[in-house]
């Protein structure tokens, strides 16, 4: 089946992603906001499929991951980082659910890694960064229970695994795995640009990464087909 909606939503977080790298602020304002009702439309066009409560999760993550895209736009505005968190915090536990509902549970070969990194994060928020410790701690705990969560191999059956997550396949159930992982890279690298990156160049570049690991895992996360109930 064609799917006009996700090949719209790379065309989308292209455009975003240079607007950021470029610095044309205007252009991530025509553009990010489209990113996620865009992966809502392809869900609603493709994923018939879906329970009706994986569908209502599905599109409260996303609804709060747009409000969340919007506040992000000027990234170096703390006020707007931490509300934007929030945001993201509703999507996280959004996503958490969805994940529950199909039988993940935490691994400890992911669990402890994802642990040591947000309790490493977290130290380096309180001595550099008092001030956003509190809210950006609190989403790394929703952060990280999603992506545990995501990266159970249960959740692809079948599917090669290393380190405890399983190794995209052409089955979308397998390419959780990474995109909860791409995801983590993109939220760390928010924490270290705020913290480290000080010419204007550095912070660009970095905001094209950070943009780019973030839409290829809304990409891989939001496949209607990973929520589909199976046999129907």
């Amino acid at each position: 089946m064609p799917r006009p909606f996700r090949a719209a939503y790379v065309g989308a977080a292209a455009v975003t992603v240079y607007g950021a790298v470029s610095g044309r602020e205007r252009l991530q304002w025509i553009s990010k906001p489209l990113l996620m009702p865009l992966l809502a439309a392809d869900m609603c066009h493709s994923g018939r499929a879906l329970a009706p409560t994986d569908r209502a999760l599905l599109l409260g993550a996303l609804a709060a991951a747009t409000v969340g895209d919007m506040l992000l736009i000027d990234p170096d505005d703390d006020r707007r980082l931490t509300a934007g968190a929030s945001a993201f915090a509703v999507m996280q536990s959004g996503y958490s659910a969805l994940w529950l509902r199909r039988g993940a549970r935490p691994r400890s070969a992911v669990l402890v890694p994802r642990v040591s990194a947000w309790l490493a994060v977290a130290a380096l928020l309180r001595a550099q960064a008092p001030n956003l410790v509190v809210p950006l701690s609190f989403y790394g705990v929703t952060l990280g229970t999603a992506a545990v969560l995501a990266s159970d191999p249960e959740l692809a059956p079948g599917a090669r695994t290393v380190a405890g997550t399983a190794v995209p396949s052409r089955d979308p159930r397998s390419r959780l795995g990474v995109g909860a992982l791409l995801f983590t890279l993109s939220d760390a690298l928010i924490v270290l640009r705020r913290l480290f990156a000080r010419g204007a160049r550095s912070r660009r570049v970095t905001e094209g990464v950070i943009l780019s690991t973030y839409a290829a895992a809304q990409y891989f996360l939001t496949d209607p087909r990973v929520h589909a109930n199976r046999g129907t």
